[in-house]
């Protein structure tokens, strides 16, 4: 998992890093912060070691493959859905349309076309090209979670939930970084905030199911699993974040011992203190997951290189 904060990529990328509705004149907590900046490392995770376990087994380490995708199980199944619902990160089908709709909308409009100029700026068209698609993509997306909240707020309508597409997932094979500079930045903004945004939907997707709206959790499978089957694929990819198998188990040691030793810690010695003796806990929790992680990385680089 990564070691650096990533709440950045969310508030750009307009990833909708929403949770319990607050007064607007109520600042966050700083457990609510926290927890949203580890959601989004654990999503990130989640699809970095996806995309590491298809490397593995690409090279015929199954081992490996099986450890990326089973920590990456961990990382989205149990540690993003308990900090979700710390936070009670998952509303209504309507609010969670609402929010997904304005961030489909800001990233369509705002962000990815400035991305796309910052590319042509930086000389680099295959990251312009791809930001444009992207951009269009969304825009897509949110026509769809707008007709998807009138069918559900106004059922006299006669309006039907669409389900969206199927896309078919695009593999990330090893690169190097295509661009440099601002561009390069926003490559690697784009991955975790489509991370972010597949363990979104597929969590606003269990709720939908779980209310009886089965359409709506269609729409918002198909959804997740373009934002990460294509667009953090294509981005990982310009991006340069799979390598060899060494190289990417000592990224992973290098981002579990962090958030082992450092973020985990740091955020549950925070909860505590501000009295919040569950999240503490959690925190707590985690961290040693994080370890064990780690220490399964190491020993699967000790045998890889022996």
């Amino acid at each position: 998992m990564t070691g650096v904060s990533i709440v950045m990529a969310g508030a750009v990328l307009g990833a909708g890093l929403a949770g319990p509705a607050r007064a607007a004149d109520q600042p966050p907590s700083t457990t609510y912060t926290n927890t949203l900046t580890a959601m989004e490392g654990e999503a990130f995770a989640h699809a970095k070691y996806l995309a590491y376990g298809e490397q593995a087994g690409r090279t015929g380490e199954l081992g490996i493959a099986r450890l990326f995708r089973d920590t990456a199980h961990t990382e989205r199944y149990d540690h993003f859905a308990a900090e979700a619902a710390l936070i009670h990160f998952v509303r209504s089908n309507a609010a969670n349309l609402e929010e997904s709709i304005a961030g489909e909308e800001h990233e369509a409009t705002v962000v990815y076309p400035g991305f796309a100029a910052r590319a042509r700026a930086d000389g680099c068209s295959a990251a312009a090209d791809l930001f444009d698609e992207l951009a269009a993509d969304e825009a897509v997306h949110a026509a769809r979670f707008r007709t998807a909240l009138r069918a559900i707020t106004d059922p006299g309508s006669g309006v039907r939930i669409p389900v969206g597409d199927v896309v078919p997932p695009v593999p990330i094979p090893p690169s190097l970084p295509a661009c440099t500079g601002a561009t390069q930045g926003n490559l690697e903004a784009t991955i975790r905030g489509e991370a972010f945004a597949n363990a979104k939907y597929t969590s606003y997707a269990e709720h939908a199911r779980a209310t009886g709206v089965p359409r709506l959790a269609r729409l918002w499978d198909n959804t997740a699993g373009q934002e990460l089957g294509e667009h953090f694929a294509q981005a990982a990819e310009l991006a340069g974040l799979v390598r060899d198998n060494a190289t990417n188990l000592r990224d992973s040691i290098s981002g579990e011992v962090y958030e082992a030793t450092v973020m985990y810690p740091s955020f549950s010695r925070q909860a505590a203190a501000a009295g919040d003796a569950r999240a503490a806990a959690l925190f707590r929790e985690i961290a040693f997951d994080e370890a064990d992680h780690a220490s399964a990385f190491l020993r699967a680089l000790v045998e890889l290189e022996v």
